[in-house]
């Protein structure tokens, strides 16, 4: 590993998770295994998909995985795909609410592309875009950039991040597994500042619907390069050789 800490680059996002402790000797090896697969594609700009159920850990695994690269030398930005959502005030022209209509309609995934996912696949972008809408104060971050350089390794979580819209951007992709129920207890737990009594049954008649319809439509399993049960935090387990 490199003496010489690169720097990560998070989103402006009032949503941004802080990188969780370090939770076992077993998860430390496990990222450190995945990182050093990612930074085994060679120089240039890499970009990495971290996808699964809503609660599966995605965004825990993505900042931990940018600490093990960073460590090793390489720059890395984060980001997630909450940044780049519809915002609130056009949800009048559209159906969030229901599974099929979050599926549909919650993500902006032109501009998820026009201000990062395209600049940072071409060689002469300079600077990118972490954030578009601030899922939370609606704020507007689509101007506030971040530089790109040569040897940038680009982490996203999100759901649906290997939909058609966006697959073809990926270099490595991830597949954190969780049962659907556990999916729903932890979402549950997670949401309740915002959604108190009806955090649950939004995650299972919204969130956990719109995950079927992407399953069904796109199935998107087959094509990852690495897929990890992520049920324990302390113990994940790599599904996938």
């Amino acid at each position: 590993m490199s003496s010489s800490r690169a720097a990560v680059h998070h989103s402006a996002s009032s949503w941004r998770q802080p990188c969780p402790p370090a939770a076992s000797a077993e998860r430390s090896a496990l990222v450190e295994e995945i990182a050093k697969r990612v930074l085994a594609l060679g120089p240039g700009r890499l970009l990495v998909g971290i996808d699964g159920f809503t609660a599966a850990g995605k965004t825990s695994f993505g900042h931990e995985l940018a600490a093990w690269i960073s460590a090793a030398g390489r720059p890395v930005l984060r980001a997630t795909l909450d940044d780049f959502k519809n915002p609130w005030r056009d949800r009048h022209l559209y159906d969030r609410e229901s599974g099929e209509g979050y599926y549909r309609n919650a993500y902006d995934y032109a501009s998820a592309k026009r201000l990062l996912l395209d600049p940072c696949r071409s060689p002469e972008a300079t600077s990118a875009a972490l954030c578009s809408i601030d899922p939370l104060t609606q704020h507007d971050h689509s101007v506030e950039t971040t530089p790109l350089d040569t040897d940038a390794v680009l982490i996203v979580d999100g759901v649906f991040a290997f939909r058609p819209e966006i697959d073809e951007y990926w270099d490595f992709r991830i597949w954190l597994q969780i049962d659907a129920e556990l999916s729903v207890r932890r979402g549950g737990e997670r949401d309740q500042d915002w959604a108190g009594s009806e955090a649950e049954s939004i995650h299972r008649n919204r969130y956990l619907e719109a995950e079927r319809i992407y399953l069904q439509e796109v199935n998107p399993l087959p094509r990852m390069d690495v897929v990890i049960d992520n049920s324990l935090f302390a113990s994940p387990q790599l599904v996938t050789p």
